[in-house]
């Protein structure tokens, strides 16, 4: 066991605190504890008691497979006759059983059988895989409190409800536990969620301080015991509601004390927990539902070919019943016998009866649909999966898209969609980790409306091309430094005036000293110490992050410890010039999200002085400054808005004194909103958060460099010559999105634009004085207006060949997305070369998405790498995962996944066309030869006056489809190309031939049918 030694030689690592660092009290209205939806009752190491065992919840026993051994052969058989194919054939080969068949029976059932028996196999291979895998996560061994002040091993399938276990170090949590202590004094331990949410950085828990005192080791849970009462299972990862009722007390619990089943515990020795949810209780199992079901568009469209051949199958049986039936009415008995005597009817009791032909007729129609079974192919289902299955193989294994650095091959995920990869119309990505590298580097800052930094960016080169000079670039190139590759990662920040300690002797050196302090003290990120080097190296939750706190380092302001309520840096002191510690207080961290976009702390200086240091949007920082407080305002937009157009991703700093009583207040509703019971928790959190950071003192702002990934304008301009058109939908203000666009070939210079944002005059003074209502309707009109003019635009360009960008910003976006505009929107942006939608939050990219998919009827292909890309992955008719720095929650969502965004052009253009070639041609002439063959046979029942005979042997027929004429198109579908992968990427316009859908129009199908027919008249004659 982790001695207390231990706990306090690592105490250091216990850092971050979700909202506050202090106590929480215990002051709220409970009246949603054991109502609906808050009734489950939870009895902590008691999980065999008679008031536990009554409310009978789920096992810890999870089950992920589709089938059970009971329900394979039904569930499966089921599964393989909804494909109306396979339906056809089980009901002629029922008819074959009887004396209607023109065949033996044993030659129809037994093709039909080795076809389903065939992907009925492949079915239990994939499920067998699934039992495989939930054997051993149920048979995974956690330790078990059994009642004496004693752990034993148990496998995790065993768990319940209330029994007390301990997770070590680097293992999954079997179960969603109430965390009760851990290896750390304050019970923090650190948690890895990339298997719940893809992201890589740790997350950080923390138990009560009620249970931490109490529970040190494992014989001190010999007589614990404790009662939580918390909300019935559900979806939501990110929040949970009860209360612990411990020793008389009740203590609020929220997520922080909750640790998700399929977590890992990580830089933590152990833990201990009460199980909550068990097995299918779990919010992870509750989470795991199946993506949505994704079949191409050719799959589609030959399901209505199969239609249209049954069509044809019955309308030739009708045809010839109707002869056959006019025929038997008319044969007549001379000398004892009928003029067709060699069709033996004497041993017919009804077939050939000229006095019941209409009988006979009917009869002959069954007859009929079996003999022409074989229009239909039976095996091409069984082919189309083998052929897209070894596509897959190719796709994976080709090593022009392995990303050696990472080691990172390329994945289909699913072969379903192999061919519309050569479809696609329009593609909707995301920017950050997609088309760029997230991985930020410090390169410029402004600071008292001081621009500092000399570094040039890839946009600023970019813009260079396009103008012949950059606003950035200082006029004497001597000073400008560019390191591609920064000696420290993170920064590339150049400017003599402030770096080795010189910013001292600048005029306002008073405010670049609270800026640097700001930049060292306002995060999250945790620091590590390098025991033989000295060295500190931080752990951030963003890129950003990092890059904010190696900066301050840098600068000479070294972040270098965290304790439980204290954050030490080291620093230049203006007065000695000497190096020296300074412990700041941490008292409240008020986290950054994507409704908020800012981030607070607020501490106690070694002065006493209490603090609120704030970083965030320009958008929501500028209206948060006192008016005292606004002197470097305007040369500071001024520089936010330059860093824009370099490309840079902004931030604004500023600051305030907090008043002590002002404090106290504010401590006090914070964290009773926080214990909190109910449904407008987090709306009662921002209302004090947003009171709490106003009249702030303007610093300055901070610009980092997000650089494109390599390739991607290459791959950009490659794609748009294929005439795909591409959206690019990022949280970025408009400058940067732009810039972004012109350095990554996605914007071109002879491009005409169409922006439309709401930053008129007239809607912002109606935001400083107007109502919400008046507001909403004029940005309403503002937008309708600015559609209804971009549309005249095109309109006006006619048939020239003007190429134009629509961009848009989020506010607009909103009212575009509305039912009654969507449609002029969607005409507005179809008609654009390159579409770019600023300031988009996730919904809204899923949105875009399901309207352009819908609006257009053409295959969409969304591309992102974070959690904020799933919905739009899923929503398109094709989703691409990168997988990137920002975790595997995006790949986990996607259809086909990819190291590099300029693996797109080698996936579309070379694979994506042969796919789409080879898939198109394999069915066309697989039916092509079902109707040459389907044809001769109708020809010989034709000669024999539609009488039922058979052409062929039963075994031929039979074989024709399933073994003799399979595999030669099965190589077509494999091994095809119909043109190099070096001229798909000479003549990109090639591509062009899958999204017009060329290869498998109806016009083309018919044609292959009609040869099919010919072929088969040639064939007779």
């Amino acid at each position: 066991m982790a001695g207390p030694s231990r706990r306090r030689r690592r105490l250091h690592l216990s850092k971050i605190y979700s909202y506050t660092c202090g106590k929480s009290s215990f002051q709220e209205d409970h009246s949603n504890i054991g109502g609906p939806g808050f009734s489950r009752v939870v009895y902590c190491n008691e999980p065999g008691s008679p008031a536990a065992e009554r409310r009978n919840y789920a096992g810890n026993y999870v089950r992920s497979t589709k089938y059970t051994l009971a329900s394979f052969f039904p569930k499966s058989l089921f599964e393989q006759f909804r494909r109306v194919a396979n339906f056809y054939f089980l009901v002629t080969g029922i008819l074959s059983l009887t004396d209607l068949s023109p065949y033996g029976a044993v030659s129809a059932l037994l093709p039909l059988a080795l076809v389903i028996s065939a992907t009925m196999v492949k079915e239990g291979i994939e499920d067998w895989r699934r039992k495989q895998q939930d054997i051993e996560v149920n048979n995974r061994k956690v330790k078990v409190h059994d009642g004496n002040g004693i752990f034993r091993q148990e496998e995790w399938r065993n768990l319940r409800v209330g029994d007390i276990v301990r997770v070590e170090k680097d293992e999954f949590f079997p179960a969603d536990l109430l965390l009760l202590s851990s290896s750390y004094e304050d019970s923090i331990c650190y948690v890895e969620t990339m298997n719940l949410d893809g992201e890589t950085n740790l997350k950080v828990k923390q138990g009560l301080e009620a249970t931490s005192l109490l529970l040190n080791q494992d014989s001190d849970f010999k007589d614990f015991s404790a009662v939580v009462r918390c909300e019935d299972p559900n979806v939501n990862l990110y929040v949970f509601v009860g209360t612990l009722a411990l020793e008389e007390e009740r203590f609020p619990l929220s997520i922080q004390q909750i640790l998700l089943r399929d977590s890992k515990l990580r830089n933590t020795e152990y833990v201990y927990g009460a199980v909550v949810f068990t097995g299918h209780d779990t919010k992870v199992i509750q989470n795991s539902t199946d993506p949505p079901s994704k079949r191409s568009r050719i799959e589609r469209k030959m399901d209505k070919i199969i239609y249209l051949m049954f069509g044809l199958v019955f309308l030739m049986s009708f045809v010839g019943s109707i002869i056959f039936g006019v025929e038997t009415r008319d044969d007549k008995l001379k000398n004892g016998r009928t003029e067709r005597w060699y069709l033996k009817p004497d041993e017919a009791d009804i077939f050939f009866d000229p006095e019941r032909a209409p009988v006979a007729a009917i009869f002959h129609f069954f007859t009929a649909t079996m003999l022409y079974s074989y229009f239909i192919p039976i095996s091409l289902y069984v082919s189309i999966e083998i052929v897209k299955v070894l596509q897959s193989i190719f796709i994976n294994r080709d090593i022009h898209m392995y990303y050696e650095e990472t080691d990172k091959p390329a994945q289909a995920r699913t072969s379903n969609l192999n061919e519309e990869l050569g479809m696609v119309d329009t593609i909707l990505s995301d920017k950050t980790g997609t088309l760029t590298c997230n991985s930020m580097e410090f390169i410029k800052c402004s600071i008292a409306g001081t621009a500092y930094g000399r570094g040039i960016t890839e946009v600023e080169r970019a813009m260079a091309v396009r103008s012949g000079g950059s606003p950035l670039v200082n006029e004497d190139l001597d000073v400008v430094v560019d390191r591609s590759a920064p000696k420290v990662k993170g920064f590339n920040f150049e400017d003599e005036r402030i770096m080795n300690g010189n910013w001292v002797r600048q005029p306002e050196a008073a405010v670049l000293q609270k800026f640097f302090r700001l930049l060292a003290v306002c995060h999250t990120a945790i620091p590590e110490t390098d025991e033989e080097s000295g060295n500190v190296s931080y752990e951030a939750e963003s890129p950003d992050e990092a890059a904010f706190v190696i900066a301050a380092r840098e600068f000479g302001f070294e972040f270098f410890n965290r304790t439980q309520n204290g954050i030490s840096f080291r620093e230049m002191d203006l007065v000695s010039g000497e190096k020296v510690e300074r412990v700041y207080k941490l008292l409240n961290i008020l986290e950054f999200n994507s409704t908020r976009k800012r981030m607070s702390v607020i501490v106690r200086d070694d002065d006493g002085k209490l603090l609120l240091l704030s970083k965030g949007a320009d958008n929501v920082m500028f209206e948060r400054l006192a008016k005292n407080g606004r002197q470097f305002e305007a040369k500071t937009q001024e520089h936010v808005n330059q860093y824009a157009d370099a490309g840079l991703r902004t931030l604004i700093l500023a600051y305030r004194e907090v008043d002590e009583n002002e404090y106290i207040e504010f401590n006090k509703n914070f964290n009773e909103a926080k214990a909190s019971v109910s449904e407008d928790r987090e709306a009662l959190i921002d209302e004090i958060t947003d009171r709490m950071e106003r009249d702030l003192i303007l610093l300055g702002a901070t610009a980092v460099e997000d650089k494109l990934q390599n390739g991607v304008p290459e791959c950009i301009d490659k794609l748009a010559q294929a005439g795909i058109k591409i959206w690019v939908l990022t949280g970025d203000k408009m400058e940067t999105a732009i810039n972004i666009g012109f350095a990554s070939s996605l914007l071109r210079q002879e491009m005409k634009q169409i922006i439309i944002n709401l930053e008129t005059p007239h809607i912002k003074s109606l935001e400083k004085s107007g109502g919400k209502d008046e507001i909403e309707l004029a940005s309403r009109e503002s937008v309708v207006m600015q559609l209804q003019e971009g549309k005249a635009l095109l309109a006006a360009s006619g048939a020239s060949s003007e190429a134009f960008a629509l961009i848009i910003d989020g506010k607009s976006l909103t009212y575009a997305l509305e039912d009654e505009i969507k449609k002029t929107f969607l005409d507005l942006a179809t008609g654009c070369a390159s579409v770019i939608c600023c300031r988009s939050s996730p919904k809204q990219k899923a949105l875009v998405t399901r309207l352009v998919k819908s609006g257009t009827g053409k295959t969409t292909l969304a591309i992102g790498d974070g959690a904020n890309d799933v919905g739009m992955l899923q929503e398109a008719d094709i989703g691409v995962g990168i997988s990137g720095v920002e975790g595997m929650q995006a790949v986990m969502s996607s259809d086909i996944a990819i190291a590099q965004f300029r693996y797109l052009e080698r996936l579309l253009l070379v694979h994506g066309h042969w796919c789409y070639s080879r898939i198109a041609s394999m069915i066309c002439y697989f039916f092509y030869k079902n109707i040459t063959f389907g044809v001769t046979v109708f020809l010989y029942e034709a000669y024999t006056s539609f009488s039922g005979q058979p052409a062929y042997n039963d075994w031929f027929l039979s074989l024709f489809n399933v073994f003799f004429s399979s595999l030669p198109v099965i190589a077509l579908g494999v091994f095809d190309q119909d043109v190099s992968a070096r001229f798909c990427y000479k003549f990109p316009l090639l591509y062009q031939e899958g999204v017009q859908n060329i290869l498998f129009s109806w016009k083309r199908i018919i044609g292959w049918m009609f040869n099919g027919f010919i072929s088969a008249l040639q064939g007779i004659s």
